[in-house]
């Protein structure tokens, strides 16, 4: 592969399993921990990395199930902590002892949360990260609208967009090849990638694990309105709200500095997003909704947000910044003030 000017690329043996990562900058370095989201890798960061690594060593590692790295299934009841552990491996086998600063990406958010819990860290960057209570399922407080969390996990993906992966499909046929939906749930509406790195990006999601272990994972009959239940593998059972939960973020001692950046035009992680089915539900795109009472949208940034709030009235010390007409990703769409405002976090932290 082609890489950006002072970006290398490399592959590490882990306690885990194999892991292949970017890496920019020096190596006695500071280190600083990207972890990208679902249907994404590391390549998603790399344009960063050259700036990022004049000061920091840097890492953004193609996490399980996802880009170069080994193949391996994901155990959803663990929520993200697989990811977690795999982090925690990777650091170990190069030699990685100071608490590096993480940032997650979407489901990266709940990954690096993890990690916290039970590794040493010197800040938490929150990049548009999925809700404290998981994705899909709950009500505003974060306790499920079924017992069973129908609604979420890996029965709520569209089959269409499964299959396309599946196929490898890199054309921009189809509303549901993994380029339009890049274009349509990624980016800013008003953004376009230029079509070079746009090629780049497609192909890194077309590596994906899909399947039942990988994207979008197994999932189980539900009585309840959708239908379907998160079942125990893939990733998104792993961001079941069954199985995904940060709220507990609040309760980390010591609090390490956190940062919370995010789109206003994020359609993935919102307070109504189209992909919710309570949202879905609502506009007739999946017959037999019971209603706003029975299954309401998911307010996920007002989760957030609610439970930053309580991590710094716990003591924690929180930054945050809104990226005014970014979509899912401003560290793509709005790269150059998003580098500002991270460094600017991590020269605080």
């Amino acid at each position: 592969m082609t890489l950006l000017p002072g970006v290398r690329s490399a592959t590490v043996d882990t306690d885990r399993l194999r892991m292949h990562l970017l890496a920019a900058g020096p190596e006695d370095g500071e280190p600083l921990v990207l972890l990208h989201g679902n249907l994404s890798t590391g390549r998603f960061y790399e344009h960063l990395m050259p700036t990022l690594g004049e000061r920091y060593r840097v890492l953004a590692p193609d996490m399980r199930g996802f880009g170069d790295t080994e193949p391996k299934a994901l155990d959803a009841t663990r929520g993200l902590g697989d990811w977690a552990d795999d982090t925690a491996a990777l650091l170990h086998a190069l030699g990685i002892e100071r608490a590096p600063h993480l940032v997650g990406w979407s489901t990266g958010g709940a990954a690096v949360a993890a990690y916290a819990k039970d590794h040493p860290v010197a800040s938490l960057t929150f990049l548009d990260p999925v809700s404290p209570y998981g994705y899909g399922g709950v009500r505003a407080d974060g306790t499920p609208v079924t017992p069973d969390v129908a609604g979420s996990g890996g029965g709520s993906a569209n089959p269409e967009v499964v299959a396309r992966l599946a196929a490898k499909d890199a054309s921009d046929e189809s509303p549901f090849s993994i380029r339009n939906v890049m274009r349509a749930l990624y980016w800013s509406p008003t953004y376009r990638l230029p079509p070079e790195r746009e090629d780049v990006l497609v192909a890194e999601v077309l590596k994906t694990l899909v399947g039942d272990d990988g994207y979008p994972g197994d999932h189980a009959p539900s009585p309840h309105w959708p239908g379907v239940a998160p079942g125990t593998r893939g990733i998104l059972n792993a961001l079941s709200p069954k199985y995904c939960r940060w709220a507990d973020v609040v309760d980390l001692d010591p609090k390490p500095p956190v940062l919370w950046t995010h789109g206003s035009a994020d359609l993935v992680v919102a307070d109504a997003s189209p992909l919710d089915f309570g949202v879905l539900g609502a506009s007739g795109a999946v017959p037999g909704w019971p209603g706003e009472e029975a299954f309401p949208a998911q307010p996920m940034v007002a989760q957030i947000r609610e439970v930053l709030d309580a991590y710094a009235a716990a003591g924690g010390r929180v930054t945050v910044e809104m990226f005014e007409g970014s979509g899912h990703g401003p560290h793509v769409d709005a790269a150059h003030r998003w580098t500002e405002v991270l460094l600017a976090f991590l020269v605080s932290a």
